[in-house]
């Protein structure tokens, strides 16, 4: 399994119903839990929004500019199911921001699509109108499908970052870089549930998604997180590695 979509595939030929992603929000107590079926929903849905909404194909490149966030691995998915290189730079062919994103993308949203997310329950939308040109997540996702096929799929060989490719990220035992090893460190197993603080959108953070999906396992992770409140998360959701 050298893709994203062949990787994914196989977790939900395998066991489709277990947690895959599970998000706290220490500030605000929320919590949100996707399983494999339901991330895969949600990564179709993102895939369609990238495609038919930012006019995006294989090859462009997605800037995700979010904090740690559920959708955060689904931009991530639906990115590498299209065979888009999600780049930390500030060129990109679209961008996905949150609120605080906003500040600084709004003003390039007539020439770039800006695709913003609020970050509240449930993945709605934004309480109040939006700068001109800038897409509301929360609206348009739900008139996305709930699967999505791209017509044309990456290989192993295109670039899912800046740096690596999708055959890096997922092949087995493929070196992964440095700064992506080092977020996850030694302690996750197969099937393992890693805690992480860490943002999987970006390149430092990226395996602390990754390396679970790939292994079987899942990703508990922790938003503004109150340190006081840690272990209790690590030992209520059984997880078996931290980042």
């Amino acid at each position: 399994m050298t893709t994203f979509a062949e990787v994914l595939a196989a977790q939900l030929r395998r066991d489709p119903g277990r947690p895959l992603v599970t998000f706290y929000d220490h500030a605000t107590d929320e919590r949100v839990e996707l399983s494999v079926t339901t991330y895969a929903n949600w990564v179709a849905k993102a895939s369609g929004l990238l495609t038919d909404v930012a006019d995006l194909e294989r090859g462009m490149s997605l800037r995700v500019d979010l904090p740690p966030h559920w959708l955060s691995p689904v931009f991530l998915g639906a990115a590498w199911t299209i065979g888009l290189r999600v780049t930390s730079g500030d060129d990109p062919d679209a961008v996905v921001c949150g609120p605080e994103g906003l500040v600084g993308w709004a003003d390039r949203a007539g020439s770039v699509p800006v695709l913003a997310c609020s970050l509240r329950p449930l993945g709605v939308r934004f309480a109040e109108p939006l700068p001109a040109a800038v897409h509301d997540v929360g609206v348009e996702i739900w008139s996305q499908p709930d699967g999505f096929t791209a017509w044309d799929p990456p290989t192993p060989d295109d670039l899912a970052t800046d740096e690596l490719t999708q055959r890096q990220l997922f092949a087995p035992a493929a070196p992964r870089g440095d700064d992506l090893t080092a977020a996850v460190g030694s302690g996750l197993t197969d099937g393992g549930r890693l805690l992480s603080v860490a943002d999987p959108a970006s390149p430092p953070g990226m395996a602390t998604f990754t390396e679970p999906l790939a292994r079987g396992g899942s990703l508990v992770l922790v938003r503004n997180p109150d340190p006081a409140r840690l272990d209790g998360v690590y030992d209520a959701e059984r997880a078996t590695a931290r980042a």
